[in-house]
């Protein structure tokens, strides 16, 4: 029997050339997936000049679309104003799936509820962990839980990450899958050779953000500095908090063993990744976290926080799990150290054969195509239907849910009329 095939559109506020996490998993499922035979898409916001469509690798076109951007390349949640290009673009590409990527964006949850309002199935993603107290997660946590009402089925990263996401968006959890990220183990291989036999580098890549623990790490590295003269840190990132960085290399006087590399392109992080002993991650808050497996798969220790889903993802004898605290990750670079000293690591390439049999995006692949098939079969909700799904959602909250989506629906057949859909012209698909 031949398999499905779906034309799917990925939509998130982070994608290149923005570098993270959540943009190489874009970017790797949907390589994978139009290697399987599907039709793949990308809709994001304008990134500096780069607006209009771009393509990328085996004919991935990127919709770059002008939407105000606010704060760490998340838009400004507006609902109603992107429905009419959004609309536009899913009728184009004949999308029969929408699959949304990351809570912080705003784009991937107003297009997601587009996407239901036109009878479209729509998948979401989940990569990050929230809180439940502060005014910013609850208000959140509250448009989140609007757009994973009506969603077909939720995928999470990791299993701490299903608990974190049914619990805040009050999803049932027979509708959420984990399925776990990958790395591209053709482009993260060990290099020794590349390493400084005088040294102990310790490398650090991640957005120099809060969340990832930057003011622990501040903290960090006067201390192993003074205590371990052999050691110098290359950090390779950049964010908001860079400054605070800078402010400790001065104030220490550690310019040549202190390196900030600024922004790195994801093509050139294997490249620093070789050149390292030691890989440290100080996340406050981690689903799952890429950049261990990318340096452990690159063959180096990896000395990480014990947050969110990082337990999960390396086995004990790879990964040296601390405290999320300035005492916690000195003990864990030291403990690393010492194990370095006597021979307890796992040899590089042994380490990459094991991450190989571990993660591979054409797992990742596999079981997302699973979850498409099993959304096509669902039947598609009718304006009653998804009014009566907000009923969970509370007796105030549901309202406001009801009457946004009774006003997507009157915009709707006002697009229809205005702009119908039989006159708006199909897009040629590529052939790869």
């Amino acid at each position: 029997m031949a398999r499905k095939k779906h034309r799917i559109c990925m939509v998130s506020d982070f994608f290149y050339p923005n570098t993270g996490g959540v943009e190489s998993h874009i970017y790797l499922l949907s390589q994978c997936l139009i290697a399987r035979g599907h039709k793949v898409i990308v809709i994001t916001h304008i990134y500096d000049k780069r607006a209009g469509i771009r393509y990328m690798t085996s004919g991935l076109k990127v919709y770059y679309i002008p939407v105000l951007v606010i704060y760490n390349q998340c838009t400004l949640p507006t609902l109603f104003t992107t429905f009419p290009i959004v609309r536009h673009i899913l009728v184009r590409e004949q999308i029969t799936i929408v699959h949304g990527h990351s809570a912080f964006s705003a784009l991937a949850q107003e297009a997601m509820f587009h996407a239901k309002t036109m009878g479209i199935k729509t998948v979401f993603t989940d990569h990050s962990l929230f809180g439940f107290a502060d005014a910013s997660a609850i208000i959140t946590n509250k448009l989140l839980q609007m757009a994973l009402t009506v969603c077909n089925q939720v995928i999470c990263v990791s299993h701490i990450g299903k608990e974190n996401t049914v619990l805040r968006a009050g999803v049932k959890p027979s509708s959420v899958s984990v399925i776990p990220n990958a790395v591209d183990t053709t482009i993260f291989t060990p290099d020794p050779s590349k390493r400084n036999p005088n040294k102990i580098t310790i490398i650090v890549i991640s957005r120099l953000v809060y969340r990832k623990g930057v003011d622990l790490l501040a903290g960090v590295i006067p201390i192993i500095c003074n205590k371990y003269p052999k050691t110098q840190f290359i950090i390779g990132g950049d964010g908001p908090k860079r400054i605070v960085l800078e402010e400790v290399r001065e104030q220490h006087q550690l310019q040549d063993r202190v390196t900030l590399l600024g922004a790195v392109e994801h093509e050139n992080v294997r490249s620093i990744l070789v050149q390292g002993d030691i890989f440290l991650n100080a996340s406050l808050t981690e689903a799952f976290c890429m950049a261990i497996v990318e340096a452990a798969s690159c063959g180096l220790q990896v000395v990480s926080t014990r947050v969110g889903g990082v337990p999960e993802v390396l086995p004990p004898d790879l990964i040296w799990l601390t405290e999320p605290s300035i005492k916690g990750l000195v003990d864990g670079l030291e403990r690393a150290l010492g194990d370095r000293k006597r021979g307890r690591v796992v040899p590089p390439f042994e380490a990459y054969s094991r991450i190989c049999s571990m993660y591979q995006w054409n797992n990742v692949a596999q079981r997302t195509e699973a979850i498409y098939n099993k959304v096509e079969r669902d039947p598609v909700d009718d304006l009653s239907a998804r009014l009566k799904k907000f009923k969970q959602c509370g007796p105030i909250a549901s309202l406001f849910f009801m009457l946004l989506t009774i006003v997507e629906h009157l915009l709707l057949l006002l697009f229809n009329w205005w702009i119908p859909v039989e006159t708006i012209d199909f897009a040629v698909d590529l052939k790869t």
